[in-house]
């Protein structure tokens, strides 16, 4: 393997990427640079993303267990989206924090992690602003108002306002309201009350009456008003200059861990969601769900409600050669020892790439060494390669690469006995290693 023909990056991406995997976390982006396996997505990726830029919608399931780079999946597909002028939202589902059955509060989540090729997390505010500056632009191009007229322009913006959104008014009256007083406050300067009318808007509760009443809007959002809000989001989105939006709903299986009611009530919000999505409700707008197998084939999870079963229905019974990427509901093998292999020798390259000696890091830590190493900490993960991609990035940077970049005689095959502590193990990763503390020194 030759990895070093992966494509240079800046020194911001790589320390980016570089500084996530010490931690043992998946980076936000520059995921282009680790991909491992994804070829096969590539062709319908990209067949989905023009549809949705096109102004149709698409909805996807992503299956796979522990380490087989569910989160790197969509991760890397976000920024294929962002190339493409798309906002992208991931949403952490959870039992306590977002629990799918309430949608206002999934709502919520998607608003704070809203984020453009421009703007990181939350988004909202950029896009809400740039929306009344196209619609400003758009008055000004039709003619017809003096741009000296700021009471005249002020009128038209505002019919050109319920134009925009009159068919999400009729679902979500209360959007266009809180975007008609969101424009008013921030054109008399009262910036406390555009910040807490826009809170609103994007689902946070408790905001104060005084805003409230001052964009003539009442209560806070709900489960049914969520999707309408949605939909006026996805307007706001298209007249800013964005092409659509992707949203992840992460880790979808925790709700198999939630009272069976609740359970019920998720799981039909969860077909409800795939229904409009398909139904063209949310033009503009790419759904993708993340969960594991037991969650799309258990009794707890997807088969309990035979109508959401029906829709997700997928043929698995071939080699995983032959998996259609087009299929709604798509899934990740997981990681062999030769892709985790590759993987290790791409984090290397990249390492290389920024380090003050190149050829010692790839001398140090040639091939051969990064395949001891990924082969050591799986062997301390029951001989579990899928779950040993996370544990094995954070070695191979913070405990190996690190050294051999800052001290000219560290040797790792002398100098570096891998130990695997219980404390530094996620719950999945403890329960497949054999030993709490486990020491080995790599031939």
């Amino acid at each position: 393997m030759n990895a070093r023909a992966s494509t240079r990056a800046s020194v911001v991406r790589r320390r980016d990427v570089l500084d996530a995997l010490r931690r043992g976390a998946v980076p936000e982006s520059g995921l282009d640079l680790l991909a491992v396996g994804l070829r096969r997505f590539e062709s319908a990726v990209a067949d989905d993303l023009a549809a949705v830029a096109a102004g149709s919608s698409v909805f996807k399931a992503v299956r796979g267990e522990y380490g087989s780079g569910k989160t790197f999946l969509t991760r890397w597909l976000a920024e294929r989206a962002k190339q493409l002028n798309l906002a992208t939202a991931e949403v952490q589902i959870s039992e306590n924090e977002t629990p799918l059955h309430r949608l206002e509060t999934v709502y919520r989540r998607l608003t704070e992690r809203l984020a453009t090729a421009t703007f990181p997390p939350s988004a909202l505010r950029p896009v809400v602003d740039a929306w009344f500056y196209a619609l400003e632009d758009d008055v000004l191009a039709a003619g017809g108002v003096d741009p000296a007229d700021a009471a005249a322009l002020e009128r038209a913006v505002g019919d050109l306002l319920e134009g925009r959104l009159a068919d999400v008014g009729r679902a979500a009256p209360a959007f266009a309201a809180a975007l008609r007083g969101y424009r008013a406050a921030t054109a008399t300067g009262d910036q406390a009350t555009a910040q807490a009318v826009l809170a609103w808007l994007s689902g946070q509760p408790h905001v104060a009456g005084s805003a409230r009443r001052a964009a003539g809007v009442r209560g806070d959002l709900d489960h049914f008003g969520a999707l309408g809000f949605v939909q006026g989001l996805l307007v706001v989105l298209r007249d800013s200059g964005y092409r659509g939006l992707l949203v992840v709903l992460d880790e979808v299986e925790t709700l198999q861990r939630v009272r069976s009611d609740a359970r019920d009530k998720a799981l039909n919000a969860l077909r409800q969601l795939i229904d409009e999505v398909h139904g063209g409700r949310f033009p503009g707008l790419y759904l993708i769900i993340t969960g594991t197998p037991a969650f799309y084939d258990g009794p707890q999870g997807v088969q309990r409600l035979p109508p959401l079963a029906q829709r997700l229905a997928t043929d698995f019974t071939t080699d995983a050669r032959f998996d259609n990427p087009r299929a709604v509901q798509i899934r990740l093998p997981g990681f062999t020892l030769d892709s985790l292999v590759e993987l290790g020798g791409k984090v290397r390259e990249l390492y290389a790439d920024g380090s003050a000696a190149p050829e010692r890091i790839r001398t140090v830590v040639d091939d051969g060494y990064v395949a001891d190493l990924a082969a050591a900490v799986a062997g301390q993960l029951g001989g579990k390669v899928g779950v040993a991609p996370r544990l094995f990035l954070k070695k191979l940077v913070g405990d190996v690469l690190d050294r051999v970049d800052q001290f000219g005689d560290f040797n790792p095959r002398r100098d570096y006995p891998l130990t695997v502590a219980a404390a530094e193990l996620t719950e999945v990763e403890r329960n497949a290693a054999f030993a709490d503390d486990v020491q080995l020194d790599l031939p």
